[in-house]
């Protein structure tokens, strides 16, 4: 059943505590292994800018009280096992520390499913197994879609080499990537929500009609 935003966030205020902690935890783990976001930001700059879309749009796919903090844990600690160098048993140990038995199994199957297969490329590194296996795991679509918000938000509004790349590789990735991340399902804990595609697209199309208008002057500055 799905839950209104006010019933998510009075369970959110009810949570505070622990979900604070869990976002301590993360922070400290990948500061740990000396991780930055862009060469710039403490690693937990791009963990909260994921954990935000939980805190906005996580009543569009939670459909309990239970899974509300595997939801916030999935947010904080999704990078763990491929960045900070942490194993299976690792993350669930820290989720239990937080949640029963049940939800930190859910907890860290969703940090598992989006931990990247080992890989000499990106496309390998990301590839069918990868995306079925979050397709198949209760909250990792949401999670993952959250991810490439928040890196998309952040290098489209960063101008630097790197940034400039990722634009392009998010840009020309987006219709595969939420084809392979939707799991085509009617239970909502698999459910990628509307809003947060809407964002990513509309921020896709502003840089594109950016990127024409300023080939459009060039081309009558030459003229």
């Amino acid at each position: 059943m799905l839950m209104t935003q006010k019933e998510f966030q009075l369970l959110i205020e009810k949570y505070a505590q622990v979900i604070a902690a869990i976002k301590e935890s993360a922070h400290a783990l990948h500061a740990s292994v000396n991780q930055t976001y862009d060469k710039v930001h403490p690693y937990g700059f791009h963990l909260d800018m994921v954990a935000e879309s939980v805190f906005k749009y996580g009543s569009c796919v939670c459909v309990r009280e239970a899974d509300v903090l595997p939801l916030f844990f999935g947010a904080y600690y999704h990078d763990s096992m491929e960045d900070a160098r942490l194993t299976y048993n690792d993350v669930m140990k820290i989720a239990q520390q937080w949640m029963d038995e049940e939800q930190a199994l859910m907890a860290t199957e969703i940090v598992y499913a989006l931990t990247n297969d080992k890989g000499r490329t990106r496309a390998e590194r990301a590839g069918e197994k990868y995306y079925r296996g979050i397709r198949e795991t209760p909250y990792a679509p949401f999670v993952k879609l959250a991810d490439r918000l928040a890196n998309i938000t952040y290098s489209f509004t960063h101008g630097n080499e790197a940034n400039t790349h990722m634009k392009e590789v998010y840009r020309k990735e987006l219709p595969h990537f939420l084809a392979s991340i939707d799991a085509k399902s009617d239970d909502l804990r698999f459910s990628l929500p509307d809003e947060m595609i809407d964002i990513i697209e509309l921020r896709i199309l502003k840089e594109a009609n950016g990127n024409e208008r300023e080939e459009k002057s060039d081309r009558e500055k030459e003229g």
